[in-house]
C-alpha cells in the first residue's frame, strides 16, 4: 500500500487521563518494527474492561492511552521477519499473545505467554513502549492493542489470521468477552452433561459463559443478575433458571443450595466484583463444585473461608477462557460461521467512533450488551 513505510496520521479517542471523557484526536502511527504489523482497523466494541481502566483502576501511569481491545481489521503493512501475514489479510488483534517459545506457551496447561504486557505491566495495562504518538508525546496502547483508533501498530505474536469470509463486525467481539466466558465454562470449569451452573453477570462475558454451559451440555443454568431486564437475553443463550439477589433476604448462595440440594456443580463469577466472587463460590457443592473468576479487576482483595476449600471446593480463575490466542481465535470465528456460537445475539447497538463516549455510558448504564463501533471511514 501506498502508506507502507510511512507514518499514518488517522482519527483516534484518547482516554488523556482517568474518568474523564475520551477526546477524539488527531494522532500518528509509526511504522511497524521487527516482527510488528500495522493494522487498519475497521470496527471495534467497547468492553468492560476499557471502563475499567478509565474509571475503576485509575492508574495514572496508564495515561495518555487509546483505549480498546475488542476489534477486526486488515494488514495494512508489515515490519521485518512477519512471514504469516501479508497486506490484506483480515485479522483480529489479541490482548493476550502467543509467542510459541516461552514455558508457558510450550505448556498445554495454560494460555499465558511471557511476552505478553500482563507479565510485568498488568498495574498500567499497557506496556511502555508504543507506535502512537500525539500532540508530541507517547500514547500507551491500552492492552497491547489500542483499537479505539483507525491504525494501531502490534506483535505479530498478538494477532490472529481469521477466514476472509468472516464478517469483521461480528467476529471483532471474539476478541475479549465472548471467547473470555464461553472458555471459563467449556475449558476452564470444564462442564460436564447433566451439571447444574449458576452464572453471575448477565453482561456479555456473563451470557457468553451461559452459552458455554449450554453447548457442554449443563441441564440448568442458573443466570444471576440485579437487572433483570437481562433475563430474557440469557434465555436465548440457554439459561433455565433466572434469580435477582436483591429480591431475597438470605444470601444468593443460601437460595442456590436450597434450590439444587446443596449448590451447584459449577459456578462463574463474570462481573468482576470481589464481593460476588465469594458468593460464587459460596454456591458450590461441597465436595466437588468449581468456581471460576472471570471478571477482570485488580483493585481489592478477596477472601474465603478455608473451610470452603478444605471441604473440596475448587476456586480456580480464568483468562481470555483458557485459550492459546493464535491458535484458538481462528478456530472460534470458524465456529461462529459454522452456527456451532452465537455472536449477532450479543449486538445490540452501531454506532460510529466518534459516539465512542455514547457507547461507554450505554454500558456503565447496563443497557448495552455489546456496542460495535465502526472505526474507518
Amino acid at each position: 500500500m501506498a502508506t507502507a513505510g510511512k507514518v499514518i496520521k488517522c482519527r483516534a479517542a484518547v482516554a488523556w487521563e482517568p474518568n474523564v471523557p475520551l477526546i477524539m484526536e488527531e494522532i500518528e502511527v509509526a511504522p511497524p518494527q521487527e516482527s510488528e504489523i500495522r493494522i487498519k482497523v475497521v470496527v471495534t466494541s467497547v468492553c468492560h474492561t476499557d471502563l475499567y481502566h478509565l474509571f475503576e483502576g485509575k492508574d495514572k501511569r496508564g495515561f495518555p492511552t487509546v483505549l480498546g481491545h475488542e476489534g477486526a481489521g486488515v494488514v495494512e503493512s508489515v515490519g521485518p521477519g512477519v512471514t504469516d501475514f501479508k497486506t490484506g489479510d483480515k485479522v483480529i488483534p489479541l490482548f493476550l499473545s502467543q509467542c510459541g517459545k516461552c514455558r508457558f506457551c510450550k505448556c498445554p496447561k495454560t494460555n499465558l505467554c511471557d511476552s505478553s504486557w500482563s507479565t510485568k505491566y498488568h498495574d498500567t495495562m499497557a506496556d511502555p513502549s508504543t507506535r502512537l504518538t500525539c500532540r508530541g508525546q507517547p500514547i500507551l496502547q491500552f492492552m497491547g492493542t489500542s483499537t479505539f483508533s483507525e491504525y494501531t501498530v502490534i506483535n505479530q505474536f498478538a494477532v490472529a489470521k481469521i477466514d476472509d469470509n468472516a464478517p469483521l463486525d461480528r467476529v471483532c467481539l471474539l476478541g475479549c468477552g465472548i471467547t473470555t466466558g464461553y472458555g471459563a465454562a467449556v475449558n476452564t470449569a470444564g462442564v460436564t452433561p447433566g451439571s447444574v451452573c449458576a452464572v453471575f453477570g448477565m453482561g456479555a462475558v456473563g451470557l457468553a459463559a451461559v452459552m458455554g454451559c449450554k453447548n457442554a451440555g449443563a441441564s440448568r443454568i442458573f443466570a444471576v443478575d440485579i437487572n433483570e431486564q437481562k433475563f430474557e437475553k440469557a434465555k436465548v443463550f440457554g439459561a433455565t433458571d433466572f434469580l435477582n439477589p436483591k429480591a431475597y433476604n438470605k444470601p444468593i448462595s443460601e437460595v442456590l443450595a436450597e434450590l439444587t440440594n446443596g449448590g451447584v456443580d459449577y459456578s462463574l463469577e463474570c462481573v468482576g466484583n470481589t464481593e460476588v466472587m465469594r458468593s460464587a463460590l459460596e454456591s458450590c457443592v461441597k465436595g466437588w463444585g468449581v468456581s471460576v473468576l472471570v471478571g477482570w479487576t485488580d483493585v481489592k482483595d478477596f477472601s474465603a473461608r478455608p473451610i470452603q476449600l478444605l471441604s473440596g471446593k475448587t476456586w480456580k480463575g480464568s483468562l481470555f477462557g483458557g485459550y492459546k490466542s493464535k491458535d484458538s481465535v481462528p478456530n472460534l470465528v470458524c465456529d461462529y460461521m459454522n452456527g456451532k456460537i452465537k455472536l449477532d445475539e450479543f449486538i445490540t447497538h452501531k454506532m460510529n467512533i466518534e459516539q465512542v463516549n455514547d457507547a461507554i455510558n450505554l454500558m456503565k448504564t447496563g443497557e448495552c450488551i455489546r456496542c460495535v463501533l465502526n472505526i474507518s471511514k
